[in-house]
């Protein structure tokens, strides 16, 4: 029998209409490695890129940043590499030699470096979330397919012992059908406060027209936006949500087996015009699954000091006290499932699953996944394949959308990429992009 989700990518009325044909690598590299360009030299991109290195079939061509001054600890550690500081001249220049690319930028470049990747036949490892807004995601998804393409979005948490555990319990019934579920976050991306009116000098070595891309002109402020506070900013960043929404949905979207929301619902505080808000409650609807209790299931998220509901805290007993900072508890029909971000879960009440017999699960690497796919061609593709990421990036963002529209239940049309109940809210599925940076 087919799931709900494998239904939804085959059909051709559904999200994702064209066939999945995947044609390998587009040219092979002298040595059989997958030949490889980075956007971004530090922070994540960093991080992403040390981890591919451990694949013995990988090697680093080219990296890209806007901030030269990032350029040092790659060069030391990738001696060879040449480094571009506009994306687009490096896939200009590199398009021959190189097979597959790591997108690990700020939020708001996801989509314009991706999708021109895509275009030139590219394989695209994509950081969370996978684009800044819905449209873009959308596209993200169906070119790949087009293209036929390898990707796979950064949540390495989903390939993870602990998430794949949870969704293991979650699936043999452990709790029984799950009833609803709480998802929470104590970060606290987010600014209260609006923009400041101010300019400082731009630092030696960064080409602040080039890190604003697709967003508006506006002055540089000195840290405010780079290099690490974008993901407050509405132009940058998606907020907590967005942050670690991705990482976090990915348990029970894919344990429960659910598609596109029905309608999603923020009760939490207002963005300003500039910076996301923090504390967010936001819930959603989806259909209900063979996973789930009813015909529908609510999926709750809340972030910074808001929490799930104390009533629902207090069903893991005296160990409320020791509730983790970020997580999902799962309330089922026979029990509770809480699971500690990136820890092992815990099957509650204890003493019911005392000497319960945990599955065992064969050790899986989240960036090795992607490089042997690529390598390999076929049609087995990487765990976190845009083709599952793009769904649930798009429940993320519509939450993050929702945030903007305090107590409205936003009615969610997939198929359509539509929000048919609010034409204010309609009109933020996509973006304004400056003149000179539009999508290609």
């Amino acid at each position: 029998m087919q799931s709900r989700r494998h239904f939804i990518r085959q059909s051709a009325a559904t999200l994702f209409a064209a066939p999945w044909v995947t044609t390998g690598m587009r040219a092979a590299s002298p040595n059989g490695k997958l030949r490889h360009a980075a956007f971004g030299a530090a922070g994540m991109s960093m991080s992403d890129m040390s981890a591919m290195s451990n694949h013995p079939m990988w090697e680093l061509v080219a990296v890209c940043d806007v901030d030269t001054r990032n350029f040092k600890k790659a060069q030391e550690k990738w001696p060879n590499i040449k480094v571009y500081q506009d994306w687009r001249e490096l896939l200009e220049k590199e398009a021959a030699n190189i097979d597959s690319v790591n997108v690990s930028t700020p939020d708001h470049m996801h989509g314009s470096i991706g999708l021109a990747a895509i275009a030139k036949g590219k394989h695209v490892y994509g950081q969370k979330p996978l684009a800044h807004n819905l449209w873009e995601c959308r596209q993200m998804v169906e070119r790949a397919r087009e293209k036929g393409v390898m990707t796979q979005m950064g949540i390495q948490v989903s390939s993870d012992f602990s998430e794949r555990l949870a969704v293991e319990l979650i699936q043999i019934g452990a709790i029984g059908k799950v009833k609803e579920a709480h998802t929470f976050s104590n970060k606290k991306w987010g600014d209260m406060e609006v923009r400041p009116v101010k300019s400082d000098p731009i630092p030696e070595g960064f080409d602040w027209n080039k890190w604003l891309g697709v967003a508006s002109e506006r002055s540089y402020i000195e840290k405010y936006d780079h290099p690490g506070n974008w993901r407050k900013r509405r132009d940058f960043g998606t907020g907590t949500l967005g942050d670690m929404g991705c990482h976090m949905f990915s348990g029970w979207f894919r344990s429960l087996d659910l598609a596109a929301p029905i309608s999603v619902k923020s009760s939490g505080p207002v963005p300003n015009k500039d910076n996301w808000a923090i504390n967010a409650v936001v819930e959603y609807t989806f259909k209900g699954t063979q996973f789930t209790a009813g015909e529908s299931i609510k999926v709750t998220w809340t972030d910074g000091d808001a929490r799930p509901p104390s009533e629902v805290m207090a069903l893991i007993g005296d160990d409320v006290k020791k509730f983790p900072g970020q997580g999902t508890i799962y309330l089922g029909t026979e029990g509770v499932l809480l699971h500690p971000h990136g820890s092992t879960p815990m099957l509650y009440p204890r003493d019911k699953f005392t000497g319960h017999k945990y599955p065992k699960l064969e050790p899986r690497n989240h960036w090795a996944d992607f490089i042997d796919c690529c390598l390999k061609g076929g049609s087995q593709k990487p765990t976190a394949n845009f083709d599952y990421a793009g769904p649930l990036t798009e429940a993320v963002l519509l939450g993050c959308l929702a945030s903007a529209f305090p107590n409205e239940t936003l009615q969610w049309d997939a198929p359509a990429l539509k929000i048919p109940n609010s034409e204010a809210a309609d009109k933020m599925v996509r973006r304004d992009y400056r003149k000179g940076w539009e999508l290609v």
